[in-house]
């Protein structure tokens, strides 16, 4: 599996994990993803049962949220409602869940010492029981459903600061896949509540006219260039196109009033499956107090091994932006 550190769950089932996941989110000749459940993990993996984020939140502080569509929330430890922490929604793959997505990452883990909240909500189920997110029109609302994930998500925010004390300035979105186009559906239709946003292997919307966000944010982008499911470099999934990596990050560069042209930042290792610094930085200047950049994985995948501190990287580059 590479050089990834052992994290809560242990190694068997972060290895079951990236199986499930990788199943789930492999495509077809049809552009459709395979019909894969990639919800069903052991109880020892239920919401809100992992030792590493368990705290005493008390009756009052709820372990899950979201009603009829409940979604696990991943408490920092040493939680002090004196300190406002910041929040991190997680937004899974098609065909895939919150947990196991947050298996897969390792994210709640990389919060849970830096005072934030990890959300970890599901799509809903098409009816093969693939969970997708309504983001774009390229992905992944298949059947028409026209379900309202926009106010879901922003929903489970609100709940959230009703219970603990959050950042209002510190709001975030990391999305996989349909959980990156989802990410940028929300910024492009608001983007209140959220500072930020980060995806893996995401894209928004190829006509610009669908992304009118009231205010710039910061955008990073993370993106392989041998991405065979979402490809770097842009393509269209029944019908419907989608912009590249490039292109997704230059739109809100340019909505940021930032510099026409990025320039290479640093290279550095994102994953442990491409040997040596595999990661091109590209970062746009003169955006004011706004972050836009992409990190382009050479040779990556659309599931990529990550590296030692690869997630908690992305981490703190969020936590780094402020609304």
């Amino acid at each position: 599996m590479g050089a990834r550190r052992e994290w809560y769950y242990g190694a068997p089932m972060r290895c079951f994990a990236f199986a499930l996941l990788a199943l789930a989110l492999a495509c077809g000749d049809d552009d459709a993803p395979a019909p894969v459940d990639a919800g069903a993990l052991p109880d020892a993996a239920a919401p809100g049962e992992d030792a590493a984020t368990s705290v005493d939140a008390g009756p009052t502080l709820p372990r899950t949220i979201g009603g009829d569509r409940p979604a696990a929330v991943r408490v920092p430890i040493d939680y002090d409602p004196a300190e406002p922490a910041a929040l991190i929604v997680l937004l899974h793959g098609f065909g895939a869940s919150g947990v196991v997505q947050d298996a897969y990452l390792g994210l709640s883990g990389a919060a849970r010492t830096r005072n934030t909240i990890v959300v970890l909500p599901d799509g809903t189920e098409n009816p093969s029981g693939q969970r997708y997110w309504n983001a774009t029109d390229a992905c992944c609302d298949f059947e028409g459903t026209e379900v309202d994930d926009v106010a879901y998500v922003r929903s489970l925010v609100s709940e959230v600061q009703e219970h603990y004390a959050v950042d209002p300035d510190r709001i975030y979105l990391f999305g996989h896949s349909n959980g990156g186009f989802m990410s940028y559906h929300l910024a492009c239709e608001g983007p209140d509540p959220f500072a930020a946003i980060a995806t893996l292997a995401g894209a928004t919307w190829n006509d610009p006219a669908n992304c009118t966000p009231e205010r710039p944010l910061s955008v990073l982008q993370i993106h392989g260039t041998a991405d065979e499911t979402i490809a770097y470099e842009g393509g269209i999934i029944n019908a419907a196109v989608y912009p590249s990596a490039a292109e997704s990050v230059a739109f809100f560069a340019e909505e940021a009033g930032c510099d026409a042209e990025p320039v290479e930042g640093e290279r550095f290792d994102f994953t442990s499956d491409v040997d040596g610094a595999e990661t091109v930085e590209s970062v746009y200047e003169g955006c004011g107090e706004v972050d836009v950049r992409l990190w382009t994985l050479e040779a990556g995948g659309h599931i990529p091994v990550l590296a030692d501190g690869a997630i908690e990287r992305v981490v703190d580059w969020l936590l780094a932006q402020s609304r």
